[in-house]
């Protein structure tokens, strides 16, 4: 199945889209924070023997339009994409970031037959709280130490890339400004995702989907992490306040994968039979 892509132009701003093809239900791929259309490349064509499948770059990322980060207007975004592909009522599985949207866009659309969030429930920046079993000095001191290197690598995104790098980057993750590359998204709009209430603790929308929907939860701490004991303490916490949500929900069925938070690119094999199996039974049941 050939793919093509395409940008939508009568939208508030142009949004980039990739359509893999596929003749069975439709299935939308969410992207993460900083990722783009491409991170589906091994998991969307798979899909298309069971589904019709679309990729699209966020708002700020890849080669759709820079907007403030805004969590209805991302959705809009996606409702203009549903829209003008004639997608209808689409199932929507995201990673990181883009599985926070597909809880919001369930709890937006009644209609949506199921949604899979791939390790997007938490941020590693989060409430002291949510890091139980650890003494409080100790999440104190990791969670400074997180910030300082999140501080960092939002720090660079205002610097160019130097020229040696940029052939090194994704290119649908660079743009180029008065001769200069940067990365994409950029500061403001990282800065906006990156203290959003919903972008640090999904797990209060949950109870709003009322659709079939699968939580992957990654078990590795990602690569250069700081803090190994703050991103364990802060597993523990998500199951924690998970239980009693798929306790009283059962439509929500939670899973763990022996992968890192980018496990659509570490384990893509895994991620898609996830994916096909989960969308298979919602169908059925």
């Amino acid at each position: 199945m050939s793919q093509h892509d395409v940008t939508l132009t009568d939208h508030t701003i142009p949004l980039a889209v990739r359509d893999h093809g596929g003749d069975g239900p439709p299935v939308l791929l969410l992207h993460g924070l900083g990722g783009t259309l491409d991170a589906w490349r091994e998991v969307a064509p798979p899909l298309t023997a069971a589904h019709r499948v679309v990729a699209m770059d966020l708002r700020g990322h890849g080669l759709s339009g820079d907007a403030p980060w805004e969590w209805d207007a991302a959705l809009d975004d996606i409702e203009a994409v549903v829209d003008r592909l004639g997608l209808g009522a689409p199932a929507v599985v995201g990673q990181s970031l883009g599985g926070m949207l597909a809880l919001l866009w369930a709890a937006r659309h009644p209609e949506c037959p199921a949604v899979v969030n791939l390790d997007g429930l938490r941020s590693a920046e989060n409430e002291p709280g949510n890091y139980p079993g650890l003494d409080p000095a100790l999440v104190e001191r990791e969670l400074a130490r997180l910030k300082a290197a999140f501080d960092a690598q939002q720090a660079a995104m205002t610097r160019p890339v130097p020229a040696e790098q940029v052939a090194t980057l994704p290119p649908r993750a660079v743009t180029t400004l008065d001769g200069d590359s940067y990365r994409r998204p950029g500061p403001e709009l990282l800065a906006a995702v990156r203290y959003s209430p919903h972008f640090r603790d999904a797990v209060p929308a949950l109870p709003k989907v009322r659709c079939p929907a699968l939580i992957v939860l990654a078990t590795q701490d990602p690569p250069g992490m700081p803090g190994g004991e703050l991103m364990e303490a802060l597993r523990r916490g998500v199951r924690r306040d998970l239980a009693p949500v798929t306790e009283a929900h059962p439509h929500i069925r939670v899973v763990e994968l022996d992968a890192g938070h980018d496990m659509v690119r570490e384990k893509p094999d895994d991620v898609t039979r996830l994916i096909t199996d989960f969308l298979a039974h919602a169908r059925e049941s």
